[in-house]
């Protein structure tokens, strides 16, 4: 775990909640709380084809919406920053409405087949389409996607490698492939 990660997470109420129930209490970090993605974490971002977001609304309540796309669609800027194009959904904007109230929000990562997850904690800023730097909408533009309506640009403050024991392993159509596994033409 980051020290960052621990600095964030671990607040008063948690801290109580490791002692009293023989949790592994972090240290509190010392210095900087910039956190910096390493190689490892930069390749694993650039590989996921989905991932979970969680904002919090105004009135208190957690949201989680899952995001997904081809490989990479959720950019790596740099060692601290990545970003994605918000695309047409569902026409709700719960996310983007929570982030306009509270920018912090959760990602969660998850490789099924390896049984390895990775939470993020960010800063996100919203912009329009219209509005973002014509380089960061071409950074995060896909092939064979519809027009980009936002982009949401996420500044890292934490993360965390997460215990992988109750990962169940999931394989995508093309996963399998790769093993010599054919799905039924059914399917």
């Amino acid at each position: 775990m980051s020290s960052h990660f621990a600095a964030i997470a671990y607040t008063p109420g948690v801290r109580a909640a490791q002692r009293r129930f023989g949790g592994a209490e972090a240290p509190k970090p010392p210095g900087d709380l910039q956190a910096h993605l390493s190689a490892r974490e930069r390749a694993f971002i650039a590989a996921r084809d989905s991932f979970f977001l969680a904002t919090v609304g105004e009135g208190g309540w957690p949201h989680v919406q899952h995001r997904g796309g081809a490989p990479g669609f959720l950019r790596v800027l740099d060692d601290s920053t990545l970003a994605f194009a918000d695309l047409g959904g569902n026409r709700q904007f719960v996310s983007t409405g929570n982030l306009a109230g509270n920018p912090r929000a959760a990602l969660i990562l998850l490789d099924y087949p390896q049984r390895r997850r990775l939470k993020l904690m960010a800063e996100i800023e919203v912009l329009a389409a219209d509005e973002a730097p014509p380089a960061l909408l071409a950074a995060v533009e896909m092939p064979k996607t519809p027009p980009t309506e936002r982009v949401m640009l996420l500044h890292v403050a934490a993360f965390d490698w997460n215990c992988s024991r109750f990962i169940t392993p999931r394989y995508t159509e093309a996963e399998l492939a790769a093993l010599g596994v054919a799905l039924p033409a059914s399917l």
